[in-house]
């Protein structure tokens, strides 16, 4: 998430509640908030969504903000707890970028067949595995920024990586498809 500087000032004033500050950051975060929510879910209606869920959160827990720390990490991770409550109540189907690199093959539909596949390997995912799977293999984000995100240490991160690569790997193998 982009760090902007904030004036230490706004950043009190928002901790204590001032609608003002509040209007002031959800300007400055709203974007922010939604380019990486829509990075979890996959979805841009259910990131819109998602993205004033997080700063209704935000609005509640004002009084727990910290001024002295950055508002855009306080903010993504409220966001993944939103995005990550989501995604354990609804199993979306999570699309893959059409421009993932693949290896040549002539037939399109086997290659229609396979991104199929790894889609529902993807759902498949206990939420939690899902979201930094998403973040970490599709998105490319940096173990650090996930892990900062999900309020887990980096070791945990690749942890979880691991997990859900394994997986992957399992389901698809039971789908037909040595990855």
């Amino acid at each position: 998430m982009e760090v902007l500087d904030q004036p230490a000032e706004l950043l009190r004033n928002f901790a204590c509640g001032n609608i003002n500050a509040f209007e002031t950051l959800f300007r400055d975060y709203q974007g922010e908030v939604f380019r990486w929510t829509v990075r979890i879910v996959r979805d841009r209606g259910i990131a819109e969504d998602l993205t004033i869920e997080t700063f209704w959160r935000i609005h509640k827990a004002h009084a727990r903000f910290d001024p002295k720390r950055g508002f855009g990490s306080w903010a993504r991770r409220i966001a993944t707890n939103a995005a990550l409550d989501y995604l354990k109540t609804y199993r979306p189907t999570i699309d893959l970028p059409e421009d993932l690199p693949v290896q040549a093959n002539p037939d399109s539909a086997v290659q229609r067949d396979i991104r199929d596949r790894t889609r529902t390997a993807f759902a498949r995912l206990p939420a939690k595995l899902r979201v930094v799977a998403v973040l970490a293999l599709v998105e490319e984000e940096p173990y650090k920024e996930i892990a900062d995100a999900l309020r887990i240490s980096v070791g945990a991160t690749k942890l979880r990586v691991f997990r859900a690569l394994r997986l992957l790997r399992k389901d698809l193998k039971k789908q037909g498809i040595e990855p």
